[in-house]
């Protein structure tokens, strides 16, 4: 239990210090970077501090992954409902581009406000391990210059799970992007959760280049390269195969509908038709 407080001390913790960043910086709708740095922060310090639970939880605390599985639930809801206006995730912000809502400058500020924002909780989150306030913290904080990869698989494999989840992930997000907030931020978190979840074995399912960055890429047993294949073009590419599925062709490059026919779904009624010929 001490380190289960622990762990919700430091969500808490990140919670508090992302509202302060926000503030400092001055939320405007049109400032994609104010918006973006704030929640990345959040997003990527809860990830690491859950990765932990998973990983280290069970061996002091007893914690198995359904209270993992629960507390990324319970994150992924709150942070989805504070910062509604920004993602959180590289792949959703060069979508936003590709769907022709963004600029290409407010996307680049988007995603160098995200890599960021990561690397600022990546400081953050070590400094609170350094502490060592539960046997959970100072075992990670012991593990931190030997730490095990999240790709658990080959390169392949790892690979096309990062590819399928994006795909279904992306495909989920388009569905209930109109939907309103109450019922579109819980589902969202959901499906993030489960897939976190069913992927634990192979990728843990990050879907976020940002976040792998940070959890991933400086551990041992892979090169830079294949992390980047895996966490990186992966998700960019099941990503932009969901869009293509959804929408029938991706706007930023094509402006026909290649996937789907253009009829006219509305028929001139029979009545106006007799009252135009009668006219002539």
């Amino acid at each position: 239990m001490p380190g289960l407080n622990a762990c919700l001390g430091f969500l808490l913790a990140a919670a508090a210090l992302g509202a302060f960043t926000r503030a400092l910086l001055g939320l405007h709708p049109g400032n994609r970077f104010s918006q973006e740095l704030p929640a990345s922060f959040v997003l990527v310090a809860s990830r690491l501090e859950i990765q932990t639970l998973m990983e280290v939880g069970q061996w002091v605390g007893g914690f198995g992954a359904d209270v993992a599985s629960t507390v990324l639930f319970v994150v992924l809801v709150v942070h989805g409902a504070v910062y509604r206006c920004a993602t959180g995730n590289p792949c959703v912000t060069i979508m936003e581009y590709l769907l022709c809502r963004e600029g290409a400058l407010s996307v680049l500020a988007g995603l160098a406000a995200h890599f960021l924002g990561a690397w600022l909780a990546q400081l953050f989150v070590h400094y609170y391990w350094s502490l060592e306030l539960s046997d959970m913290h100072m075992i990670r904080n012991l593990m931190m210059q030997a730490c095990s990869p999240t790709l658990r698989v080959s390169v392949y494999q790892g690979a096309f799970t990062e590819g399928v989840c994006a795909l279904a992930f992306h495909l989920f997000y388009l569905s209930v992007q109109r939907a309103p907030a109450t019922f579109g931020v819980p589902v969202v978190a959901l499906a993030l959760a489960f897939l976190s979840y069913a992927a634990s074995d192979y990728t843990s399912g990050l879907i976020n280049p940002s976040l792998a960055y940070t959890l991933t890429f400086h551990c041992p047993g892979f090169t830079l390269l294949e992390y980047t294949t895996v966490f990186w073009l992966a998700p960019l590419a099941g990503m932009a195969v969901a869009l293509f599925l959804h929408c029938g062709h991706i706007p930023r490059l094509f402006s026909r509908n290649l996937l789907y026919s253009q009829k006219t779904r509305f028929r001139v009624p029979t009545e106006v038709k007799i009252k135009a010929g009668k006219v002539k």
